[in-house]
């Protein structure tokens, strides 16, 4: 097998440490530039600021476009009957009268061109990762499993929990599949032990040690690996009805599957009326900026619930179990295993999830922050893709490495420092040179184009509601000016967020300070009584 994990710190050289530290320098770099420009050159500084906001400004109108796209899309694919498409493929010939057009073409490609799938064969294995989360989160997502339109006895449940949970947990993990177990061909609680050699505490850890266990299941029944998709679920994530059919579906269609993960959409929307106005805000930004991300296949990458076949799992010995973002390092992982050959397809298809809410607004802030760092921490990969593709020895195409290696970089730098450059960027030029007609006026015309883009947030507004799930009847009519107000906020949550989660992330990368564990996002709800409380 070859070697993919992400090295021990112990033994990562100092090429590594360089692409480390890279973004953090970079991005401080860029955040200290424009007080330098402002003091030695006004006119530089104001041009400069100018053309950054007319690029942010078209940045605005091509994102919205693209909401607007994925929107439509996502709609569309939900009134999907994807169990008759289904049917089609297995048939060969199309039967469906209203069927899209793009289901014709996949037909006859697999008609001409066997992919080796049979779609009446194909195997679910779900793995929901669990560390404290409480019967009545959990229930819920099994819950979801289950009503989904797909045969239940196609689909392998496997609980993966944590023993450092505790004792209680372990009690309520195996309840849970005693009670849901006859439900599906197989259910089984996984525990994950304690004190596991050469890994951080996390999810990784956790999801591959039920892998290899569902490895283990598969050979004892006689399935074909290649037959069988995983998809890892967090305790909260509900997949939509047409979920499995659509992903089933789109499997049994697709050109070398094996080199392929599948990527759903990420709706935040589970508590979204019961989470504070910021964190309403934030949820449906991460909601609308996965929509976006799904139409640029280019840049798709595996983000929280995601599926991938168990041969190429096998192959890639699953996931990583040395770092806390492992769901969007998977992409990189199984794009080195397989010497580039690999992609995400996008499934427009819901995985609903909560909002962070913890008990009390403190903590909820404070948990919505920690949960951003994380995210954040994605730029570790950076030093990955450098060593795998330009320091380790391969046969890779240098060209597309070298365009995913800075989309990387690019993505992370303008995540921490655009929402900052934008705020105090056009300022410098006139604190400095209050006497310049030029700095003076700089102000004066960032203004007018920043309102000009944020007047794109109407669109946001509206579609935000198009999102939400049915109000709960504890909230009254007036609570609906409350969600229209709420998008005042979306340049606190940009900077404060957004911005300052990148930058604690990138400097700590930098430092070497390095975030050794996953930090589970405390979970609470709101009763009809308006009480929080912790779950």
């Amino acid at each position: 097998m070859k070697q993919i994990e992400i090295p021990l710190i112990k033994d990562r050289k100092a090429s590594y440490r360089f692409f480390e530290m890279l973004p953090g320098m970079l991005s401080w770099t860029i955040l200290i530039l424009p007080f330098v420009i402002a003091l030695t050159n006004v006119r530089l500084a104001a041009y400069l600021m100018i053309g950054y906001l007319l690029l942010w400004f078209l940045k605005a109108i091509a994102l919205n476009i693209r909401v607007i796209q994925g929107f439509k899309t996502l709609k569309q694919h939900e009134k999907i009957k994807w169990q008759h498409l289904i049917d089609d493929v297995v048939l060969g010939k199309v039967t469906e009268l209203k069927a899209p057009k793009w289901h014709t073409t996949n037909i006859k490609r697999i008609v001409d061109t066997p992919n080796g799938i049979h779609p009446r064969d194909v195997i679910h294995a779900v793995i929901v990762a669990t560390y404290n989360e409480v019967r009545e989160v959990l229930e819920p997502t099994i819950g979801a499993v289950l009503s989904s339109d797909f045969d239940p006895k196609k689909i392998i449940l496997l609980l993966a929990y944590e023993e450092r949970g505790g004792e209680s947990v372990d009690v309520q993990a195996k309840q849970l599949i005693e009670d849901y177990k006859d439900n599906f061909l197989y259910a089984e609680a996984v525990k994950h032990p304690d004190g596991m050699p050469n890994e951080v505490i996390g999810k990784g850890g956790n999801i591959t040690f039920a892998g290899r266990r569902l490895q283990k299941i598969i050979e004892q029944k006689g399935i074909d690996p290649k037959q069988v998709l995983v998809t890892t679920l967090d305790s909260d994530n509900r997949p939509h009805p047409q979920y499995f059919a659509g992903l089933t579906y789109v499997f049994g269609v697709c050109y070398n599957p094996s080199n392929l993960s599948f990527q759903p959409i990420p709706m935040f929307t589970n508590n979204i009326w019961d989470v504070p106005a910021l964190m309403r805000v934030i949820a449906t930004s991460n909601s609308f900026w996965m929509l976006v991300q799904s139409l640029r296949p280019h840049m798709l990458r595996n983000f929280s619930a995601h599926a991938q076949p168990l041969d190429a799992l096998i192959k890639t010995d699953f996931w990583s179990t040395r770092t806390i973002v492992e769901d969007g390092h998977q992409f990189y992982r199984s794009y080195f295993a397989f010497d580039g050959h690999h992609e995400v397809v996008p499934i427009f298809l819901p995985i609903y999830q909560d909002a962070v809410l913890a008990k009390g607004y403190r903590r909820t802030l404070k948990a919505q922050f920690i949960q951003m760092r994380r995210w954040a921490w994605g730029a570790s990969d950076i030093a990955y893709v450098a060593h795998k593709g330009f320091l380790t020895k391969n046969n890779m195409n240098k060209t597309d490495i070298t365009f995913k290696f800075l989309r990387l970089l690019e993505g992370h730098i303008s995540w921490a420092t655009s929402p900052l450059i934008l705020l105090y960027g056009a300022l410098l030029p006139s604190l400095f040179h209050s006497k310049n007609l030029l700095a003076v006026q700089l102000p004066l015309i960032a203004s007018n184009i920043e309102t000009i883009a944020l007047s794109t947030i109407l669109l946001s507004m509206f579609l935000s509601f198009k999102i939400l799930p049915p109000k709960p009847a504890r909230y009254k009519n007036h609570h609906n000016v409350l969600m229209v107000l709420q998008w005042v906020l979306l340049p606190v949550t940009t900077i404060c967020y957004s911005s300052f989660a990148a930058i604690y992330s990138q400097t700590r990368l930098m430092l070497g300070r390095y975030i050794g564990a996953f930090d589970v996002t405390e979970k609470a709800v709101k009763t009809d009584s308006g009480t929080i409380t912790s779950l």
